[in-house]
């Protein structure tokens, strides 16, 4: 999930002596009898925190368990070694200053990204993608027709069965309501711990909220309803619930966290069921980062911090297969279509893998293909329903969109993992270095479609098509470390909407399957339901047009007098 360090990496790191653990653990030089406190773990596995000239008395060959050290400053929420004065600290090792937090605890917004201009020349060579979202959004017609530009028209149209006749198609529902990106936030509720998930149920009647306090709340979302249904406590949770997911049929719910099982809990029903499904990892500092039921709701999929890739079997009540897919930490799963046949991975390396569920084995874990073009650990995938397209999320800074039909060769996966590797930062608590934004495309990148304008930092911020029942998939929706709700217009790469209203990193975002209702789930522990608001806009067939007007907004600046007034404020960095 964070880490840059390779699976062999952390076998060596254990056998580290004694004199390397205690230097990783202070710094700067300094006399020792100056108060600082290091780390010790007693025979009995627990860990304290003593004065640095006990350690003088620890065996040389102590044996440090970096999981347990890395879980504890994850808990922290510093990701700095945790060497501090005893006056400022406490024996759990947690400062009472943590500069990294606000006034609330929360963890403040990243600066904004800078922007470059898309290139679509890849996208333009794929034409049946493009004929099929323009199809989708009713922005394909004869050359002989002229297409209505406002509902007057359109109804006008319709009622003279000109076009499409007497009825409307699935493409005038698109146009209609793609000029309406919701842009209003209304704060539907707040938790005192930061918000991770947020997902709305296949028919949309249900959304699901996980946060760091341990609970997951069910909400009732119908007929534009936001009430609470249930409120679950979440068992065996280590640091937070990292992800959920509905089973197909809407009557359970997984989720996962630093812990061996997955857990399951019903919706319906008066009283409640919870399971812990065990997946017997080879390794106990485990994780599932990302998990799907298959659409016949027999298998549950997962990517694990250990590399592999995991299939639960429901009707046999166990792990079924355990397959060694990545180099690194594997951050995303999910299935290419309702099939279930073909799923896709991706992880720390910075690849997308390709599978083949029909062709699946322990003992040949090969892949039916690779997809190679990123610089950094992927953070999230979202496939567009087809079988052949799929968008990710990286911390590079960018999505790519894919087109499984052109996979990568060997030289460029090679590329990917030499630039991947050559990271040297942490995206959790540090700031993005200037050398590890892509100004260039790395040979071999087999991606269609680069989008830039977001910002992925802190946790796996996460991305999706827009619906296809409202929007056509017009669309991609994201979270932003800075807060905001970003747009992209598919074909053209253009931001075409950016709301800063949440004051933390926005992890999670859930665009309504047939209403236009978005919702964002944030680290400031808040939960947004967007909506439009405004007047009537044009139906445009050109996809330039919000994203004109959305520079047009950028680039307008206050007045000179302003801007001074909010530079003393501190507005201005």
């Amino acid at each position: 999930m964070g880490n840059r360090i390779t699976r062999g990496r952390r076998m060596s790191d254990r056998n580290l002596s004694d004199n390397e653990e205690n230097s990783s653990t202070t710094s700067g030089g300094r006399g020792r009898g100056d108060g600082r406190r290091v780390l010790r773990r007693n025979n009995d596995g627990t860990w304290v925190s003593i004065a640095e000239d006990a350690t003088q008395q620890v065996e040389s060959n102590f044996d440090l368990d970096l999981g347990t050290i890395l879980r504890l400053l994850i808990q922290t929420e510093s990701g700095r070694m945790i060497m501090v004065r005893s006056s400022d600290s406490g024996l759990d090792g947690s400062s009472n200053e943590n500069s990294d937090l606000d006034e609330d605890g929360f963890q403040p917004p990243a600066r904004d990204p800078v922007e470059s201009s898309p290139d679509t020349n890849k996208l333009d060579a794929h034409g049946d993608f493009r004929e099929e979202i323009l199809a989708g959004t009713g922005r394909k017609f004869p050359n002989t027709q002229k297409r209505p530009q406002s509902f007057v028209g359109m109804l006008g149209s319709r009622e003279k069965g000109i076009g499409s006749g007497q009825q409307f198609t699935v493409g005038d529902r698109s146009q209609m309501s793609t000029g309406y990106i919701p842009n209003k936030m209304k704060r539907v509720a707040s938790y005192h711990n930061k918000a991770f998930c947020g997902q709305f149920s296949e028919t949309g009647n249900i959304f699901l909220t996980a946060c760091q306090d341990q609970f997951l709340r069910v909400y009732d979302t119908e007929n534009g309803k936001f009430k609470k249904r249930k409120k679950v406590a979440a068992r065996d949770v280590g640091w937070s619930i990292v992800d959920t997911a509905f089973s197909p049929d809407g009557n359970f719910v997984i989720y996962s966290s630093w812990s061996e099982f997955i857990h399951m809990f019903n919706i319906y029903g008066e009283q409640e069921t919870h399971m812990a499904l065990d997946l017997r990892p080879a390794d106990r500092r485990f994780c599932l980062f990302s998990l799907k039921f298959s659409n016949d709701n027999k298998e549950i999929l997962g990517g694990a911090n250990d590399g592999c890739i995991y299939v639960y079997d429901r009707e046999v009540a166990d792990r079924t297969l355990r397959i060694n897919a990545h180099e690194d930490d594997v951050n995303c799963v999910t299935f290419a279509d309702q099939s279930s046949h073909i799923l896709y991975s991706g992880g720390d390396d910075g690849l997308v893998k390709v599978w083949d569920r029909r062709m699946l084995s322990e003992l040949n874990p090969k892949p039916v293909g690779v997809l190679a073009g990123h610089c950094d650990g992927i953070t999230h995938i979202d496939s567009k329903g087809d079988a052949r397209y799929l968008i990710s999320n990286c911390k590079d800074q960018t999505i790519k969109l894919w087109d499984v039909r052109h996979l990568s060769n060997e030289a460029a996966q090679e590329q990917t993992r030499h630039a991947t590797a050559s990271q040297n930062w942490d995206y959790r608590w540090q700031s993005i270095p200037r050398r590890s934004r892509p100004k260039q495309s790395l040979p071999g990148d087999s991606s269609v479609m680069t989008y830039r304008g977001h910002c992925v930092l802190h946790t796996l911020v996460r991305s999706y098509f827009s619906p296809l029942y409202s929007t056509g998939q017009r669309y991609i929706v994201s979270g932003c470390a800075t807060g905001s709700l970003v747009v992209y217009d598919v074909l053209t790469g253009k931001k075409v909407a950016r709301y800063k209203e949440h004051r933390s990193c926005l992890r999670d975002v859930a665009w309504h399957p047939t209403e236009n209702t978005i919702m964002s789930t944030s680290w400031d522990g808040s939960i947004g339901c967007w909506q439009y608001q405004g007047g009537n806009p044009d139906l445009d067939d050109s996809p330039d047009m919000l994203a004109a007007k959305m520079d047009a907004k950028e680039t307008s600046r206050p007045r000179r007098s302003l801007r001074l007034r909010n530079n003393r404020r501190g507005f201005f960095s």
